[in-house]
């Protein structure tokens, strides 16, 4: 059996208002909350690229405040990269975000540097 049920109408300009004011709250939310993406990802030069074990170096202003350079000032890590694309060569420009990664396994302490990005075209 149904209860008494209420209908209520809205005039159009009411509800474009709260749907208005929807967005611009979701909007505040979103700017507030999410990370700062803007200025995650730096641009570098590619110092080498070792295909067989993705093992990429980088150099340039945008690696020169990175720690754990090596002697050269080079930051070196894993590439890893989704999908199918092109392998980097030394010389090419790279929009890169390093991960580091640490850990125990086999009772010894575990580091390791990814670079996530793709060639500048």
């Amino acid at each position: 059996m149904l209860c008494a049920v209420g209908n209520l109408t809205l005039p159009t300009p009411v509800v474009l208002a709260g749907a208005g004011m929807c967005l611009l709250a979701g909007a505040l939310v979103g700017y507030v909350a999410a990370p700062d993406s803007g200025g995650d990802a730096s641009v570098a030069t590619v110092a080498s690229y070792d295909a067989p074990t993705s093992r990429l170096c980088l150099t340039g202003d945008a690696v020169k405040d990175e720690s754990g350079l090596d002697a050269q000032g080079e930051l070196c890590g894993t590439w890893r990269r989704s999908g199918i694309v092109r392998q980097p060569k030394a010389g090419e420009k790279f929009r890169f975000v390093v991960v580091r990664t640490e850990g125990r396994s086999g009772g010894q302490e575990r580091h390791q540097v990814l670079l996530y990005g793709d060639v500048v075209r």
